[in-house]
């Protein structure tokens, strides 16, 4: 079977299935997305490398995040200001972000220095500048939701700043409601989204090797020997 997806042969519905939108989309998928893609048992040897640590660091520190932000929101604001609960979860949620930031930035100064846009790898670089981005306007807003002085204080200041670009007529940093909504459902939905289209573009296109082995850039998993030349006497000599 042939890894770009291809129907099985043992299939006798596959040539029905060329006329069906379902079975035109399943094969699309498959070509694009193989489960040895996105589901690799090995990775190139590179990849023991410590820059390549931090993005799954960023990825466990925003699960924190949601996680503790979810728990925050269920209970509200008078729980995480006069719980001993609320307090730790609280601050584990603002020290979960401090460190998803921390993470984000060493990731993506790493895979800047190792132009981690080579070998078509242009969207998986932009959807991770992407979602630094979005991360800023989503901790902004959770700076916002503090509900005391200081929120307060950066809500008003933002409030002018808005104002005088001409969009604070539908961000009303002032208005707790609004803000809720986006920290709490539009961003995060936003951030989750961004950072799983960044993860299967990864996945698609492999790990990005360093500079001074881009002759080994491989995908994620070692070649399948389906593909390879039938003969393997043939094909464990080195390569032409």
């Amino acid at each position: 079977m042939s890894t770009r997806g291809s129907p099985s042969p043992d299939s006798p519905e596959d040539d029905d299935d060329a006329s069906t939108w379902t079975g035109t989309i399943r094969r699309w998928l498959l070509r694009r997305l193989p489960p040895d893609k996105l589901l690799p048992d090995d990775q190139p040897s590179y990849v023991a490398s410590w820059i390549y640590v931090f993005g799954m660091a960023t990825i466990a520190a925003l699960v924190v995040i949601i996680v503790s932000g979810l728990v925050l929101s269920l209970n509200g604001p008078q729980w995480y200001h006069l719980s001993g609960l609320g307090h730790f979860v609280n601050s584990a949620h603002l020290w979960s972000v401090e460190l998803f930031f921390l993470f984000m930035v060493v990731h993506l100064w790493g895979k800047f220095w190792m132009a981690a846009w080579r070998g078509g790898r242009t969207l998986t670089w932009i959807t991770g500048v992407l979602s630094f981005l979005v991360s800023i306007v989503a901790a902004f807003t959770g700076y916002l939701l503090q509900t005391n002085f200081d929120g307060q204080w950066i809500a008003f200041e933002a409030k002018d700043a808005l104002n005088a670009t001409g969009i604070g007529a539908w961000f009303n940093v002032a208005n707790l409601g609004q803000i809720f909504m986006w920290h709490i459902t539009l961003l995060p939905l936003a951030v989750a989204a961004i950072v799983a289209l960044h993860v299967v573009l990864v996945r698609m296109h492999g790990v990005v090797p360093p500079l001074d082995a881009a002759e080994t850039d491989s995908q994620l998993q070692p070649p399948d020997p389906a593909l390879s030349d039938p003969a393997p006497s043939e094909t464990d000599g080195g390569r032409p």
